[in-house]
């Protein structure tokens, strides 16, 4: 009998894992997921052959590793030659599939070149993402709001807030006191649910650099001349916002669902619908899980050589009988926000005029929109039509997933998926985007523990780290698992580095943690880059790959 390596978790990590040991060893995977589902949080849900995703998943990589497993797994569409020229940050990045894969032996196993647009949607308009200090920006605020920010920002360059304890004192430090809550505060404080004055200062530290007064107002100068774009459409909008990336034809679940089969015909095993109990160690080693299942109450337990976890960190250090009380405590305050995607389908998307007041139809390319309005709680809007064609049945209505962030233990989980709809079609149609007349139909999705949280007990979870170490054949890895933001990329090269380890012998796990800290990761301007202010959102929640 050859040696068995127990996955914890069939999302993008725990199934690259599997894929990785079947390709490159005699190690047999055995995938325990909780829910019915494959995927993870990068799961497409078919609702009556309209399909949505659990946030924005865009496949793109500065990783050649990860790009190449991609393209090993969906070839590029027929429709590219094989070939395709991908742009991102004003960079281009050449991609190609392997010869003799332009021809894929099934014609929707294909990954799709898909524009992508994001923009905020504000003051009923709609602003470049990311936010530019530039003339046009401040045209569209007006000469009141203008004048605040730029003497606000003035003061915060000469007289700053000291300490700089918190992600507020940190943002007002550098944007100034009107661009911060114009821009962040209410944003913010949707994704997460507490506010920024509990937000450590580092994270936004790690999340925006790079941005100077000298630099804001060489940009204005640059843009002077530049026409506004606060319409509700796309005209005028600049061709350097718009971006690519690879994206599956029928959503991103389905290449994760095609990896599951991968695994399952090489021998590989997925046993749906086990919640992990208890961990069972032995002499500072992992020698077995326990699990229930959720359907029949059934008890399971499963031993292996090798062990790997993208469960929450909070469960597993949960299901450890060894741990310390003190890491326990810790584990138990790491804190997540839960998620829930609401889909709507329209005849069409409609503005009311503000002369007017009648609506009028009007045509949004974004592929999704951070909802800036504070007055409702809907934080992020994605455009399924321009995801590619095989996210829509019928291309003359318009699909849509409205985003909401909260945790399990709020009203707004709590309620009725009827209510929750409500909320929905009424948010939509106070912030001006849709009349009630055109909704079709809606579904409301649920997903817990979608985003790890850098507050609670996050400050002291080297110990918990640290305590894991004892385990040699334990490797943590993915977002949850390592209760890191990581992106898809990220979490998959997480999963290949620990196979590398495993069959390298390798012991420190220093390796794994030291991916998604690379500065290229992080969308923003470099120094050496044409001096222009692009202010991205501490909290855009890297949409699952790298921006």
């Amino acid at each position: 009998m050859g040696e068995t390596a127990i996955i914890i978790g069939a999302g993008p990590a725990g199934l690259t894992a599997a894929y990785e040991l079947l390709t490159r060893s005699g190690i047999t995977p055995v995938i325990l997921e909780k829910s019915g589902d494959i995927g993870g949080i990068s799961k497409t849900v078919n609702y009556k052959g309209n399909r949505m995703d659990m946030g924005p998943h865009r496949f793109f990589s500065k990783s050649d590793r990860v790009m190449n497993w991609w393209l090993d797994m969906f070839p590029l569409d027929t429709s590219t030659g094989g070939a395709a020229t991908i742009s991102y940050q004003n960079k281009k990045r050449d991609i190609q599939s392997k010869p003799g894969a332009a021809q894929p032996r099934e014609k929707d196993k294909v990954m799709l070149v898909i524009p992508r647009l994001t923009r905020i949607y504000f003051l009923r308009r709609f602003f470049a993402y990311p936010i530019q200090l530039s003339i046009d920006t401040l045209k569209t605020l007006g000469p009141v709001r203008t004048v605040k920010i730029v003497f606000s920002y003035l003061y915060a360059r000469f007289f700053p807030r000291k300490p700089e304890k918190s992600l507020e004192d940190f943002i007002t430090n550098k944007f100034g006191k009107q661009l911060y809550l114009l821009f962040f505060k209410d944003y913010t404080e949707k994704v997460w649910g507490i506010p920024c004055n509990e937000i450590s200062a580092e994270w936004g530290a790690q999340r925006i650099k790079g941005v100077s007064l000298s630099k804001a107002i060489s940009h204005a100068i640059k843009t002077m001349v530049k026409k506004p774009q606060g319409d509700l459409g796309q005209k005028g909008t600049e061709t350097s916002l718009i971006e690519q990336f690879l994206y599956p034809k029928l959503g991103a679940g389905q290449l994760w669902e095609h990896v599951a089969d991968a695994v399952q015909a090489m021998g590989g095993t997925i046993i749906r619908h086990q919640d992990v109990k208890e961990i069972v160690t032995y002499n500072n080693k992992v020698t077995g899980i326990s699990t229930v299942n959720t359907l029949t109450g059934e008890t399971n337990h499963y031993s292996g050589e090798y062990f790997i976890s993208t469960m929450p960190v909070q469960e597993l250090i949960a299901g450890i009988a060894a741990a310390p009380e003190e890491i326990k405590h810790i584990a138990a305050g790491l804190q997540y926000r839960d998620f829930v995607n609401v889909g709507v389908l329209l005849k069409r998307l409609s503005a009311k005029d503000k002369k007017t007041g009648v609506y009028k139809e009007i045509t949004l390319d974004d592929s999704w929109v951070y909802i800036q309005e504070r007055e409702v709680k809907l934080g992020r809007l994605q455009v399924y039509n321009n995801w590619g064609p095989g996210m829509v049945k019928d291309p003359n209505t318009t699909w849509l997933g409205l985003e909401y962030f909260c945790n399990k233990t709020d009203a707004f989980w709590a309620q009725t998926d009827e209510q929750i709809k409500k909320i929905a079609i009424d948010e939509l149609i106070s912030i001006e985007l849709i009349h009630p007349n055109d909704v079709l139909d809606i579904t409301v999705q649920r997903m817990e523990k979608t985003y790890p949280a850098y507050f609670g007990t996050y400050e002291q979870f080297d110990q918990v780290k640290d305590f894991l170490e004892h385990y040699p054949n334990l490797f943590l890895v993915g977002r949850n698992g390592m209760h890191k933001y990581n992106n898809t990329d990220h979490s998959m090269l997480t999963a290949m580095v620990a196979v590398d380890n495993i069959l390298d012998g390798v012991k420190s796990k220093d390796n794994l943690w030291s991916i998604n800290t690379e500065q290229e990761y992080h969308e923003e301007k470099k120094e050496t880059e044409e001096p222009k202010v692009k202010v991205v959102h501490p909290n855009a929640h890297k949409p699952s790959l790298v921006k």
